[in-house]
């Protein structure tokens, strides 16, 4: 993608992560009455007031800061669904509980642009906040883990933005490792190469004479 910001780690900014958030589809009730919008990513609409449709994020943004729509808290985050993933995410230290792919940054997008369409806002934000950082530690923890002889990690129910952050980390300690043991095995190519190929005891040879 052209827009990473060092191709070197692969690694994106929260602005670029955020932007490919924007595309996740979310419940909108409009106040206005307008025609389908055809789009090259799809078609949306028509809209009627005070009928539910769905629509990308950024679309829903647009119209919420035109004051056209008001836009639906996701399922996922209430108060009681993001207390028991909480309560789960601390029970357990090496699974992660599913989540959207995007909830850091939809939760985000959200705050900034209709925090008035959130009910408990604030504990809402705060929950969010705790269970980012309890799947953080997490993270950290289980990377600790790693040693020499890894050569894959496998973390389930990772975010975007928390696999964005232990991408670099991850590239640069097992390309560490694999570096540190080339060496080894340089010189056990260069022992197999040295050694002198057998000669296999064919028996007396005989002399080929002419007829």
């Amino acid at each position: 993608m052209a827009g990473q910001s060092d191709p070197h780690l692969s690694i994106f900014s929260p602005s670029e992560v955020e932007f490919v958030a924007e595309d996740e589809i979310v419940d909108i009730v409009p106040n206005i009455r307008m025609d389908a919008l055809n789009m090259i990513c799809g078609d949306f609409g028509p809209f009627y007031p005070q009928v539910p449709t769905k629509v990308p994020l950024w679309l829903a943004v647009a119209l919420k800061k035109r004051g056209k729509c008001t836009i639906r808290t996701p399922d996922w985050m209430t108060v009681d669904r993001l207390t028991q993933v909480l309560e789960a995410e601390r029970e357990s230290s090496r699974e992660f509980q599913p989540l959207p792919f995007h909830y850091i940054e939809i939760s985000k997008l959200l705050f900034d642009h209709a925090r008035d369409d959130i009910s408990d806002a604030y504990l809402v934000r705060s929950l969010i906040e705790d269970i980012r950082d309890v799947r953080f530690h997490k993270v950290e923890t289980g990377l600790e883990t790693i040693s020499g002889r890894t050569h894959a990690v496998k973390l389930k129910n990772l975010s975007a933005m928390e696999v964005n952050i232990v991408r670099p980390f991850m590239v640069r300690t097992l390309q560490a490792f694999y570096k540190h043991d080339s060496p080894q095995m340089i010189q056990q190519a260069d022992t197999t190469g040295s050694r002198p190929t057998p000669v296999t005891d064919r028996g007396p040879r005989r002399d080929l004479r002419r007829r």
